[in-house]
């Protein structure tokens, strides 16, 4: 049984894996500060939760922040006698990275890349709306060869709200119209068609520099919403990244020394 740990910055989400078939999976607040006792008793909590038969007998974690990253590793170790994978610079994932320094991209921009061209096999843009917006052109070749990042949205909202005297927290959630008739839903219908468009925008810009006509699909936790207002968006996969950890973790496991 495999264990895939996306570790971003706002949210870890975490997946349980049978082969090629996805057990269960959990999405939890990041913090850097838990220890690896307590990501021990969190992962058997969550195992128990979900009714999972058996124990990890490998993991895979992808992580942009260090200090959460040492802890899961430890607890995986101390609890299951596990050696996770850690997806970085040295990790052969089979996908030449074209970037300037292929050792400042991502360890989650890589993976999406990876997971998204395992699946449709073609020249693409995949869109993760996480806590940054982040957007990664793959060739019809399957070599990364860079993108955009922008602020995510969460990031938006919050800022509305902390760096204005008047204007509340709201929800991020799909307004009725885009002419709102009160202060939340003004900022909602701001927040959703703005970001809407900031994708199309950045995506078209993207497409302008490409060579090849890239197929445009989205992964994160807002995926889906924002997908309904965006004109470029052809396919969504809320769980995209869990699917390229398990790729990876089985092309470690197929290319290890007997």
């Amino acid at each position: 049984m495999l264990l895939a740990c996306d570790v971003g910055n706002s949210h870890t989400v975490i997946g349980c894996f049978d082969g090629a078939r996805l057990l269960e999976h959990w999405r939890l607040a990041t913090s850097a500060d838990r220890t690896a006792d307590e990501s021990a008793v969190l992962i058997d909590q969550l195992l128990r939760l979900g009714a999972v038969v058996g124990v990890p007998t490998a993991a895979i974690i992808a992580s942009v922040v260090p200090g959460a990253t040492e802890a899961l590793r430890v607890a995986l170790r101390r609890r299951f006698a596990v050696e996770a994978l850690l997806v970085g610079p040295e990790l052969d994932t089979g996908m030449p990275v074209l970037y300037d320094n292929p050792a400042e991209v991502g360890a989650d921009r890589i993976v999406n890349a990876v997971a998204a061209y395992a699946r449709w096999r073609q020249g693409l843009i995949v869109v993760d709306f996480g806590t940054a917006t982040t957007f990664d052109c793959v060739t019809p070749r399957g070599e990364y060869l860079g993108g955009a990042i922008a602020p995510g949205l969460a990031i938006g909202a919050e800022a509305l709200y902390r760096r204005t005297a008047k204007l509340p927290r709201v929800a991020i959630e799909r307004p009725a119209r885009a002419l709102g008739r009160s202060t939340v839903a003004s900022m909602q219908a701001g927040l959703y068609f703005g970001y809407a468009g900031l994708v199309d925008g950045i995506v078209n810009a993207l497409r302008a520099e490409l060579d090849f006509k890239p197929k445009v699909v989205a992964t994160g936790g807002l995926a889906g919403l924002i997908a309904g207002a965006s004109a470029q968006i052809s396919e969504v996969d809320e769980l995209l990244t869990l699917e390229g950890l398990r790729l990876l973790a089985q092309r470690h496991h197929d290319r290890a020394p007997a």
